[in-house]
């Protein structure tokens, strides 16, 4: 994917979280099965950042269970930033505006404890369109970890669900009328790109990319990461969660 599409792309997710941030929020009000029992591999005293760090949801969790390390969340949109600064009492959730297609250049606003030891990025890379933008990131996560940290991140597996496929839409009939996507060719898009629509608070198109576990072990390869673990969770039937565990390769 050429990088003026990516920026496209990438302004076209900007765009969407800005305008339904609220709405989105308000559907994100639990945790979600497999990031339950990414906490139960927890022990209580990791220092973590949490990449999308979203409405907050898992800040507020960790706060439940007393978690006693330092806890950094970034995300892009400020709607859901607001609404994640309300936290607990006692617990010392901190959170900045970092847009993560830039991360390698905002990697230093991160950089508040001596390296981490977990950093999570919960249905955020499948918005990172381009092959290119996903490794920037994922370099960035491996130096901004303790040679004995875990990257653990989750990914969207809606071709797993009849409905959600549903709300797809073709990449034809969108170019043609859409400002936003103005000048992109549908061959443009790399194969596993696709739209969806929004249909809560107004209509609205979100980018989405699905991953495969091979496509996610080429990525991690190609990062200095290895597979440690994978499972599927979340949805009625249990697989539209695609969860990795990373750690450095050695």
């Amino acid at each position: 994917m050429n990088s003026s599409t990516a920026a496209r792309l990438i302004q076209l997710n900007k765009d969407f979280y800005t305008r339904f941030g609220d709405s989105f929020s308000a559907t994100r009000h639990r945790i979600q099965p497999g990031v339950c029992r990414v906490l139960e591999m927890l022990k209580g005293n990791e220092s973590i950042l949490d990449l999308g760090c979203g409405n907050g949801e898992f800040a507020r969790e960790l706060a439940k269970r007393r978690h006693r390390g330092t806890y950094l969340g970034a995300d892009f949109s400020l709607p859901l930033l607001r609404e994640a600064e309300s936290q607990p009492e006692g617990f010392s959730a901190k959170f900045v505006e970092v847009d993560l297609t830039e991360l390698s250049v905002n990697s230093n606003q991160l950089a508040v404890t001596d390296h981490w030891s977990l950093i999570t990025a919960f249905a955020v890379l499948h918005h990172i369109p381009s092959t290119e933008l996903r490794l920037n990131i994922l370099r960035t996560v491996r130096q901004l970890l303790k040679p004995d940290g875990l990257f653990i991140h989750s990914n969207w597996q809606f071709l797993n669900s009849e409905k959600l496929k549903g709300r797809i839409k073709a990449w034809e009939d969108v170019l043609v009328s859409s400002p936003a996507l103005s000048g992109v060719e549908a061959s443009d898009i790399d194969a596993g790109d696709y739209l969806l629509d929004w249909r809560s608070g107004g209509e609205g198109i979100r980018y989405v990319h699905h991953f495969s576990e091979s496509e996610l072990g080429e990525l991690a390869d190609a990062a200095g990461f290895q597979v440690a673990e994978s499972f599927s969770s979340d949805g009625e039937t249990g697989n539209l969660g695609l969860y990795q565990v990373w750690k450095i390769s050695s």
